[in-house]
Order: structure tokens, then C-alpha cells, then sequence
């Protein structure tokens, strides 16, 4: 599934077979543990997300709630879009390096990590990554983009 319809949360895990509902509803608990207050989780893209309320940051170039955090059922894999690493290349720095350090070979993109099962991931590593930044930070950094600063 590379993009749902769902107008909910439920809907989507109700769509996918039950080897990736499973899949998905562990990594959503892992998000929902850790991610930082104000983040608030609903459907976007056809994806469950993380996002920024537009009542909190408005000036999206899409006009859509910035996206913090993102997770799909693809044909062939799960994705879990960081978009607080791909916002902050330092930060992408780290996370490679860490996940590198620990004899693994992280299958990611500028964003988007991606992996077949949970034991593909290091828990507790995107853990600490989705609560890494508090939902202001995220906004600056928004702005800082938007206005061509970066």
C-alpha cells in the first residue's frame, strides 16, 4: 500500500493484511511513546502521521500541518519518515553514525528509514531520534527553511 484513502488511523490498520497491521500498530506505539507533546497523530498522505497543528504553525507551503514524523505500509517494506533528522543534517550525521556503530547497515534515504520487521530496527536509538525535538524547534526550523536561511 503505497498511499491510503483512510480517513482514519483504524481504517488504515484495517486495510493492511495482518502481518503489517501488527507491524505498524508496534512502531506506532514505539512513536506514540516517545514523541514529544504537541505533536499531534492523524492521517496525511495517505500515511499515519505526526504533525505540527496548523492552529500552532499556519505558514506551511502546502497549507497542510508540517509533518514531523510519518509511517506507511509500502508494497515491499515499511517506511518511517524522520523528517526532524532530514531537517537538521547534523542530526542525520549522528543517527547514521550511531546505527552504523552498532554493526548494522541503516537502509534510509534523506528521510525515509526503511525495514521489513521490527527486529530490522534499534528500538531504543529511534527512541531517543522521534523525541529529540520538542514540536518548537521544529517550527524554528520550519521558518529558518522557509525563509531561505538555511
Amino acid at each position: 500500500m503505497v498511499s491510503s484513502s483512510a480517513a482514519t488511523v483504524g481504517e488504515y490498520l484495517d486495510e493492511l493484511p495482518p502481518d503489517r497491521a501488527a507491524l505498524i500498530a508496534e512502531v506506532r506505539d514505539l512513536v506514540n511513546a516517545n514523541v514529544p507533546p504537541g505533536y499531534v497523530e492523524q492521517m496525511g498522505f495517505g500515511m499515519i502521521t505526526w504533525a505540527v497543528p496548523l492552529e500552532v504553525y499556519p505558514d506551511t507551503y502546502n497549507r497542510k500541518p508540517l509533518a514531523y514524523l510519518a509511517l506507511a505500509a509500502q508494497k515491499n517494506y515499511t517506511s518511517l519518515y524522520l523528517m526532524g533528522v532530514y531537517a537538521d543534517s547534523d542530526e542525520e550525521a549522528h543517527l547514521r553514525g550511531r546505527w552504523e556503530a552498532r554493526g548494522t547497515t541503516l537502509d534510509m534515504g534523506k528521510s525515509c528509514l526503511r525495514f521489513r520487521r521490527i527486529e530490522d530496527l534499534h528500538v531504543d536509538l529511534l527512541a531517543e531520534v522521534i523525541g529529540a525535538v520538542p514540536v518548537e524547534d521544529f517550527v524554528a526550523r520550519a521558518k529558518e527553511a522557509h525563509s531561505g536561511r538555511r
